[in-house]
């Protein structure tokens, strides 16, 4: 009864922000899909961007704070999520359309967030293909050595990654134009940053945006169960439950599609359970440098004796 309870707060909540909200700007979009072929044009301009965005988040959180220091743990965090489209940390994206000029991909940054589309998911891809298993190391720099942006775009675009190690390959001439750079309405951009920060809340997890439509007629909560068996498939219209309940009615409810529900928690669980062990090894790091630095040598040793 109380996660029905707690299924109807979520709801009459996502009801009310749509009253407010046309519903042109909730309505649920195509997802983009990311066009790895282009990725190789792209990756040296992406690390270098991601290596401003990183100087810039710090220096922007020294300006938050008194005294103007961010916890090594701040750092690995936004290093962890600059890559990540849920996380704010990576609105950055949103801004950049790709442009075919000659025989290059170039980053145009645009003045507002665009639709993410094809092209977005694309540097995002990018994005994780240069920090890769390195946001560790790029978090513990920039933590320790405070380095200035050169020096940032250096250690990880030339020693780290050799993103821009050589010059991009030359554009095949038969590639298929992107779509259009699509800007957002300041509406719809408040709206996406202010589910992003409830992400992870409790109470309120997975939020998304539907239209007044889709809440009314129960359509929402399957995109990802496309390719589950239709047994999985068949479970009640919700809302129609939800009256019953809240009626007192006994009728039992249909059946819930429970391995959707667990698939969820396990990609979840896998994401926290990764991040712990990111941090777990790079502390483990640490304390073996400190060992091995303090460790006396053979001829040392000898010399004591």
């Amino acid at each position: 009864m109380a996660r029905i309870i707690g299924m109807f707060v979520l709801i009459s909540s996502a009801l009310l922000i749509s009253s407010w909200i046309p519903v042109s700007i909730c309505a649920k979009k195509p997802v983009g899909v990311a066009r790895k072929e282009d990725v190789p044009f792209i990756k040296c301009q992406v690390c270098e961007t991601l290596s401003r965005q990183i100087h810039q988040q710090v220096e922007a959180k020294k300006d938050q704070i008194s005294p103007k220091k961010v916890s090594e743990y701040e750092i690995i965090e936004l290093v962890e999520n600059v890559c990540n489209l849920k996380k704010m940390e990576a609105d950055w994206i949103l801004k950049i359309d790709i442009v075919e000029q000659g025989d290059k991909l170039e980053l145009i940054e645009q003045d507002s967030e665009g639709q993410c589309n094809s092209k977005c998911k694309t540097i995002e891809r990018a994005c994780h293909e240069v920090l890769g298993y390195y946001d560790t190391d790029v978090a513990e720099y920039v933590y320790k050595s405070k380095p200035s942006l050169d020096s940032l775009v250096k250690f990880l675009c030339k020693d780290l990654s050799k993103a821009c190690s050589s010059p991009p390959p030359p554009l095949p001439k038969d590639r298929a134009q992107g779509e259009p750079f699509v800007p957002k309405s300041s509406k719809e951009a408040e709206m996406e940053r202010m589910l992003k920060s409830m992400e992870g809340m409790p109470g309120a997890p997975n939020m998304k945006m539907y239209s007044r439509e889709d809440l009314m007629n129960g359509n929402y909560g399957n995109e990802d169960a496309a390719d589950e068996d239709e047994d999985d498939d068949d479970e009640a219209d919700f809302p129609s439950k939800l009256g019953k309940a809240m009626k007192g009615g006994k009728e039992e409810s249909k059946k819930i599609d429970w391995k959707q529900t667990m698939k969820k928690k396990m990609v979840d669980t896998r994401e926290v359970l990764r991040k712990h062990a990111n941090k777990i090894s790079y502390r483990i790091q640490k304390w073996w440098k400190g060992k091995t630095k303090s460790r006396p040598t053979k001829k040392s040793s000898k010399a004591e004796l």
